[in-house]
């Protein structure tokens, strides 16, 4: 029997596309990796990314066949419309009115290619695609920018790109299920919205200041060991007793300040290497961290 692991949802399936930056490419890269045949046409200038970051950019295009194209030419042109005549999905980062003077808006692609889908990654849907933006705005427009400091990562970003690989899966299983004659579909991704879905455990109240996973719980936070950090993820009753008893803790309100001050206070006295070894044995979640 083929493990899943084995499956690649996406072999077979062509896909061409013309967006930079970060949540195209990182898109593109899903689809490679689900088995997707991955062309991307670059600009004269190349992908922004080449030049600011060139091991991020190798990353993200490993396995991805790339040509030059320079769409404002008729030459370019030409060579794109070739590669779409053979293509499943197309994929896009532009604002709706650079797709229009390039002529690639939907209706003039349903026009040239009936059985093309594209899917268009913008910073906010509808009306506020002409909007400029970035990750730091969707992400602030979500409410995970709490203060001054930048977010570790490009949640936006990312999200959009793992929305637009799994809109690209929704383009192919249509065209399966209509027996393949099915006409193509336009499907729009917005970064915000990426933002707005990863943000809702915060919008819940569950990563809140007050919520179980936002600190009010003394078995899930990080606090200082003696040689460095410790994030502990004893949510559930069962390891939250195990870290209570390793520390002494009776009874173990985890939600109590006496709680969260008595194991800042003994997690402080224990090494990392003290505390692997105490989760191994008791089957708690923790990890160790260096300062």
């Amino acid at each position: 029997m083929s493990s899943l692991i084995s499956f690649l949802p996406l072999e077979g399936v062509r896909v061409l596309s013309l967006a930079l930056n970060l949540p195209g490419p990182a898109a593109l890269l899903r689809c490679r990796q689900m088995g997707a045949t991955c062309l991307k046409l670059e600009p004269p200038a190349g992908d922004p990314m080449a030049l600011y970051n060139q091991p991020a950019y190798a990353a993200l295009h490993e396995g991805i066949a790339i040509e030059t194209a320079d769409l404002k030419t008729e030459a370019g042109q030409q060579q794109l419309h070739a590669e779409l005549a053979k293509t499943d999905v197309l994929l896009t980062s532009f604002r709706p009115s650079a797709l229009r003077k390039l002529g690639l808006d939907w209706p003039a692609l349903q026009a040239r290619h009936p059985s093309l889908s594209q899917v268009a990654i913008v910073g906010a849907p509808g009306e506020r695609a002409e909007e400029p933006g970035h990750d730091l705005t969707y992400v602030a427009e979500s409410g995970l920018v709490t203060g001054t400091e930048l977010p570790p990562t490009l949640y936006a970003d990312m999200g959009g790109a793992l929305l637009a690989s799994e809109a690209v899966l929704t383009a192919v299983l249509r065209r399966a299920r209509g027996g393949g004659k099915a006409s193509g579909i336009y499907l729009e991704v917005a970064l915000n919205a990426s933002a707005d879905w990863l943000a809702l455990p915060r919008t819940w109240g569950l990563t809140r200041p007050s919520g179980a996973v936002g600190g009010a719980h003394a078995g899930y936070r990080v606090y200082p060991c003696a040689d460095g950090r410790v994030a502990v993820a004893a949510l559930e009753p069962h390891f939250a007793n195990r870290l209570c008893e390793a520390a002494g803790v009776t009874p173990p309100d985890m939600m109590a300040t006496a709680t969260h001050k008595a194991l800042a206070a003994w997690l402080a006295t224990r090494t990392r290497a003290e505390l692997d070894a105490m989760s191994r044995e008791r089957d708690v979640p923790l990890l160790t961290l260096a300062d």
